[in-house]
């Protein structure tokens, strides 16, 4: 059997992961938390999948780098936007992560036009940030599920992501700015 025929599975997975996006943002909307759960943990697995799959047979593909993040910022970005609409996050939360989020897009374009080609590399701030993210995600439905989890860890949750996010842009700005600056130099 020829590996090389299954390097389209990660990408069929991302697209399946996009499709949840709806359904997922659905259940929060009318609080089936359960369902908004387990939504959850499928879109989980198929990103831990396919990220397997793509190392594992090197089945990378130039849409594949740039629709895995995508989604799961989508996901995530979702997530925080129903979770805002529902009361169920502050509103500066929300702000907050997408203000992040826009300004590391904003920042990385006008790197782009006005120095030069780049390869945005997540640094490892950013990839706590998004742990912190998702885990406060998780956390919070778990909550909301009523499964057995302490309410007090939703207010800490909230401050955690908001620190996360505040640190992780700001290394963006400085790492990104001295980049830019010793560019303009040389």
């Amino acid at each position: 059997m020829n590996s090389h025929a299954w390097r389209w599975i990660p990408n069929a997975l991302t697209c399946v992961r996009i499709l949840l996006i709806v359904p997922f943002a659905s259940a929060l909307m009318v609080q089936e938390y359960r369902y908004a759960l387990m939504i959850f943990a499928i879109a989980s697995v198929t990103d831990g999948l396919d990220g397997f799959l793509a190392r594992r047979f090197n089945w990378r593909s130039r849409f594949g780098a740039v629709a895995d993040p995508l989604a799961d910022k989508a996901l995530l970005i979702t997530a925080y936007l129903m979770l805002t609409y529902t009361s169920v996050f502050p509103l500066w939360l929300f702000a907050l992560v997408l203000g992040r989020d826009l300004l590391i897009v904003g920042g990385a374009l006008v790197y782009h036009y006005c120095i030069g080609r780049f390869d945005m590399e997540p640094s490892m701030p950013g990839k706590l940030n998004t742990l912190v993210q998702i885990c406060v995600v998780l956390g919070t439905i778990i909550i909301l599920a009523g499964l057995p989890v302490q309410p007090m860890w939703l207010n800490v949750g909230v401050w955690l992501v908001a620190v996360s996010a505040v640190v992780s842009g700001a290394h963006y700005i400085v790492i990104w700015s001295a980049r830019a600056w010793r560019a303009r130099e040389s």
